[in-house]
């Protein structure tokens, strides 16, 4: 069995818990982190645009690839402390829902974490990226919570019959 994890900053404990939970033993987990390219590209432009062709040494947006890199392996290094077994840590740069789709490619089981409104149960619970990753990932997804659900009660009442 191949079980993809998709480690995001705010939400990676709940996911390597939930993997740990639900991947038979002897499963093939990987870790998997995606650096959002955009930021470094609009640092780079900035510079190249404002400043033209100064020193690359300078170059902001190297310095946020570097910082994104060193943080995404501190973030693997974490999450497969955590999950306590055997992993293959993974990273990635680009758009971050379209990546996680690419990775599942192949895989038995995806996990990743609601990323939306975390305030009451629904669809609002899941921002756009989750929300694209579920409407196209190529393999079962389990869906978890980063925190403890919310109660029942945060479901809005029935509309009313006619």
């Amino acid at each position: 069995m191949a079980v993809l994890v998709w480690i995001v900053e705010s939400t990676w404990p709940a996911c390597v818990d939930a993997a740990r939970a639900h991947a038979a033993e002897g499963a093939d987990v990987v870790l998997l982190h995606v650096n959002d390219q955009g930021l470094p590209d609009a640092a780079h432009g900035a510079f190249a645009g404002l400043l033209g062709r100064g020193h690359p040494e300078h170059d902001p947006g190297t310095a946020l690839e570097h910082l994104a890199a060193a943080t995404a392996a501190e973030l693997l290094e974490a999450a497969a402390d955590r999950l306590g077994r055997p992993c293959t840590r993974v990273e990635r740069t680009g758009r971050g829902e379209r990546e996680v789709v690419a990775a599942a490619d192949g895989a038995d089981l995806l996990v990743l974490a609601r990323d939306g409104d975390q305030r009451r149960l629904g669809p609002r619970s899941l921002g756009p990226a989750v929300r694209f990753v579920v409407d196209h990932a190529p393999c079962p997804v389990l869906l978890v919570w980063p925190e403890p659900a919310p109660g029942l009660h945060t479901i809005p009442p029935a509309p009313p019959h006619h």
